[in-house]
């Protein structure tokens, strides 16, 4: 049985903007870390994050067709319906 300090791999991608944004509580916090420090999986999905960030955050809604815009905009709204 996992203690309640262990995190799985959901729970800490539903987590990941907390963490990202500095909004996450220190309990919460080095739950997530340990899990990062145990799975190479998620190490890679964060820094796939960071990098997704870090390329989004050049571009400006102006540099997106109103096509990418609007499909963007679609995924947004129903990722979790999925």
């Amino acid at each position: 049985m996992a203690s309640p300090a262990d995190m799985t791999c959901k729970e800490l991608v539903e987590l990941i903007t907390e963490y990202l944004e500095g909004a996450m509580s220190a309990p919460e916090r080095q739950r997530f870390e340990q899990h990062l420090n145990q799975c190479s999986g998620c190490r890679n999905y964060l820094e796939q994050m960071r990098q997704t960030i870090q390329s989004v955050g050049r571009l400006s809604e102006e540099a997106l067709s109103p096509a990418a815009r609007d499909q963007l905009l679609h995924v947004f709204r129903n990722w979790k319906k999925q």
